[in-house]
C-alpha cells in the first residue's frame, strides 16, 4: 500500500507542476483586452482560467491527502522503535555516557623514542 501510494503522489505532483505551468499570470489578462485570440481558445475565453484553477485545487487536496496518508504510514511501521536511542543496546549506551561531574581521565602524552629520530647517512 506504501508503494502504491508514493506512485500516486508522484504522478500528481507533476500533474499539479504541469497544471500550475499552464496557467496564466494575472498580468497575462490586460494582453486580452487588445484582441489576443483569447475567445478562440480550446476552454473559451474565461473557461480556461475557471477549469485549471479547479484542477490545481483538487490536486492539491489530492497531494495533501496522500501525504498525510503516507505519514502516517510511516509513523506507524511494525518493529520500529521510537528513537534511534532505544534500538540501542543497554551496555553501550551506558558505556559511553559519563556521569554528570565525572572527570574523565587524561592520557599522559607518550614519550618519543630514541630510535624514532632519523639518522644521517655519514
Amino acid at each position: 500500500m506504501y508503494t502504491f501510494l508514493v506512485v500516486i503522489q508522484v504522478i500528481v505532483a507533476i500533474g499539479l507542476i504541469a497544471l500550475v505551468l499552464l496557467q496564466h499570470g494575472k498580468g497575462a489578462d490586460a494582453g486580452a483586452a487588445f484582441g489576443s485570440g483569447a475567445s478562440g481558445t480550446v476552454f473559451g475565453s474565461r473557461g480556461s482560467a475557471n477549469f485549471l484553477s479547479r484542477a490545481t485545487a483538487y490536486l492539491a487536496v489530492v497531494f495533501f491527502g496522500i501525504s498525510l496518508a503516507l505519514a502516517y504510514f510511516v509513523n506507524t511501521k511494525s518493529g520500529v522503535g521510537a528513537s534511534v536511542v532505544d534500538s540501542l543496546p543497554a551496555a553501550a549506551s551506558e558505556a559511553s555516557a559519563p556521569a554528570v561531574g565525572e572527570q574523565l581521565p587524561v592520557p599522559a602524552p607518550a614519550a618519543p623514542a630514541e630510535d624514532a629520530k632519523p639518522k644521517l647517512p655519514e
